[in-house]
């Protein structure tokens, strides 16, 4: 039997890691409220068999936290559910420190290659991938279902651009340049006019294009017919 743990890696089932959990369960209450080995082993004989061929920790767990209250260990049950539940905390407690010092000593080798148009090393684009790392984490932490971030870790699905999802902005973009002098535009909330002469318009086409940039994150295509 295989058992999938919450980072979607699969590793062999170990009996020996339920009991080493129990055993030091009991050693946090009273001696009248602690598990007996031969419970331990009827536990154990339970989960094996179900005779999956896959099993998540979590299923495992919750068999246990079952069991303890069928054995009338409830005091145990508790201090097992407990311990999940901080477990679980520490899981969802701010992930980024070592990836963003990481970053910026050079040590995170996959940024300077995550990005063509990037290069890591130099600050302006190590500020953008600081950011990236902080609302990856929020996207993971806060912002997506839990549902969806399982399936995400588990390959089940890509959640595209969690590094921007933080933020109300557009990954590209195709920019109709002839449109807007034609029929005019708007800007910052401002209104321009269709271009009169040759060089208005070439300075007004900069403005376009770099107030796009500023408002996305992806690549701009450019339409000039």
């Amino acid at each position: 039997m295989k058992v999938i743990k919450r980072d979607g890696s699969i590793v062999d089932y170990n009996s020996l890691k339920i009991v080493s959990a129990l055993e030091k369960a009991n050693k946090e209450v009273q001696e009248e409220e602690r598990i007996l080995k031969k419970e331990i082993r009827r536990i154990i004989r339970y989960i094996e068999k179900l005779d999956k061929k896959r099993i998540l920790v979590e299923d495992i767990q919750d068999i246990i936290e079952m069991k303890l209250m069928e054995f009338g260990k409830y005091v145990l049950a508790k201090k097992y559910i407990v311990y999940r539940y901080n477990r679980a905390l520490v899981r969802k407690q701010n992930t980024t420190d070592e990836s963003i010092l990481s970053l910026i000593k050079n040590q995170k080798m996959n940024m300077d290659t995550e990005n063509t148009n990037k290069n890591a090393k130099l600050v302006s684009a190590q500020r953008d991938l600081i950011a990236g790392e902080v609302s990856r984490d929020l996207t993971k932490r806060i912002l997506l279902p839990e549902n969806i971030v399982t399936a995400h870790e588990k390959g089940i699905l890509y959640f595209h651009d969690s590094a921007y999802f933080l933020q109300p902005i557009f990954n590209s973009s195709f920019i109709q340049i002839q449109d807007m002098f034609d029929k005019g535009t708007v800007m910052n909330y401002k209104e321009i006019k269709s271009p009169k002469s040759f060089s208005v318009a070439c300075n007004i086409m900069t403005q376009i294009i770099a107030s796009t940039s500023s408002s996305q994150y992806g690549e701009q295509a450019i339409c000039t017919y």
